[in-house]
């Protein structure tokens, strides 16, 4: 399995308008991805820091939806909030564990 954390700055007082375009329209397109596996949007209210965290079968999978240009419209809709330029960093998933089970 493969990682992709995207860090996303978000502008003062646009927290919650970031999360209702991650997970209304971000999710969605996602989701419909091949070799999609889950994702998650984590947030410090007080930083205004976000991470987009997205799991992929493999990262043929991972690399492929980038080129398709699904990653530049998921960015694009967070135009509206953003503070700053995203950055994206890639992983291997080394251990996973989720309800008290490790992978």
């Amino acid at each position: 399995m493969h990682a992709r954390v995207v860090t996303v700055q978000i502008r003062p007082g646009k927290m919650s308008g970031a999360v209702l375009i991650y997970r209304d329209a971000v999710l969605p397109l996602l989701e419909r991805q091949k070799g999609f596996s889950g994702a998650r949007l984590l947030t410090d209210l007080s930083t205004g820091r976000g991470l987009l965290l997205t799991l992929w079968e493999s990262e043929a999978d991972m690399r492929a939806v980038e080129a398709s240009g699904v990653f530049q419209e998921e960015i694009a809709r967070f135009q509206p909030v953003l503070g700053a330029p995203p950055s994206r960093d890639y992983y291997e998933v080394s251990v996973s564990s989720q309800a008290g089970r490790w992978a």
